[in-house]
């Protein structure tokens, strides 16, 4: 195994990530300071290693409703098991009363719980031969649930999780067997305790367009959710989506339903005002091509943002480095 590429090709190695026992791990760090510096980015290792992480995945679960049979390895089982702390710790900090509408300041003491004790569910989640890598990949952990000074949860958050995820496969925790439950299980749990936090704690959506943007928290389940609609004749035309019945049917068989249910139960109004992206969305003709609509659409709209990517933590696992092609 070549020392000079030790991180390999992340999710995309079949056999899954080995890092050399040489490897040293990074406190991540902060690179993107200026809009010049976006450029960097969009050619870095951490860049090709993320979308190519995401398309990964919504290639894994193409075509499969939640409930289809697939692997559940030991490893996601304890990522399991620590998101259920995660969450059961949510009752543990209800909202307090307060004046203000939004950003109920509960929410600072529960995530101040979280990174008190990050450190210590990584060590129960990773098996002892992994621990040297959780200063570096409990950062990106902890920047999953949102930001304790505004109270706002995005899209910038919810990337900072899959960029978790994507480490877990770096470090060989997760391996290609695993994709489909790493999407399944762990992602959509993660997705149902960033709603309980929105609602919970009543966070501001972090730099939303409004009615201009996807939705006002998340973007990636829409992805991966229109990627498990591609050939299903339950949900075609896609225009089906916006049906009650079919909303009410199938929302625990698809993400893309559950999170257009979320977003019916939290607004009010007619869906074309408040989600005017989806409702256009609605009218492209093929599962296959909203999906790769919107793998376009994240590209542009998050990930050449600067006001998102300034917030991206880099270390050796996602480094800033430029990307070089292998042989």
């Amino acid at each position: 195994m070549s020392i000079e590429n030790p991180i390999g090709d992340g999710a995309r190695d079949e056999r899954g990530t080995r890092l050399p026992p040489n490897h040293r791990f990074l406190e991540p760090e902060k690179a993107v300071k200026t809009i010049t510096d976006m450029t960097i980015w969009e050619k870095s290792e951490a860049y090709m290693e993320y979308t190519g992480f995401i398309a990964t995945l919504n290639e894994a679960i193409k075509g499969k409703p939640l409930s289809v049979d697939y692997k559940i390895s030991k490893n996601v089982t304890k990522i399991m098991d620590m998101l259920e702390k995660v969450d059961k710790l949510i009752s543990d900090f209800p909202p307090i009363e307060q004046p203000q509408r939004f950003g109920n300041s509960a929410f600072r003491d529960w995530l101040h719980k979280i990174k008190t004790n990050s450190t210590h569910y990584l060590q129960d989640a990773l098996d002892q031969n992994l621990h040297l890598a959780i200063p570096e990949i409990k950062a990106y952990l902890e920047e999953s649930f949102g930001n304790a000074t505004r109270i706002d949860y995005g899209t910038g958050h919810e990337m900072s999780f899959i960029m978790f995820l994507c480490c877990l496969y770096k470090i060989g925790c997760l391996v290609q067997e695993d994709n489909v439950a790493t999407v399944f299980m762990i992602f959509n749990k993660y997705l149902n305790i960033a709603r309980k936090l929105q609602t919970t704690y009543r966070m501001e959506p972090a730099g939303s367009h409004g009615v201009w943007s996807l939705d006002d928290y998340q973007f990636v389940p829409f992805i991966w959710g229109s990627s498990q609609l591609i050939d299903q004749p339950k949900i075609y035309p896609p225009s089906k989506f916006l049906e009650d019945e079919v909303i009410d049917k199938y929302s625990d068989e698809y993400m893309f339903l559950s999170c257009i249910k979320y977003i019916k139960e939290v607004k009010t109004g007619p869906f074309a005002e408040h989600s005017n992206q989806l409702w256009s969305i609605s009218a492209v003709g093929s599962w296959t091509k909203i999906n790769q609509g919107l793998i376009k659409m994240y590209k542009k709209e998050i990930l050449a943002k600067f006001p998102v990517v300034q917030h991206i933590l880099f270390g050796s696992l996602l480094p800033i480095r430029r990307f070089q092609m292998h042989s």
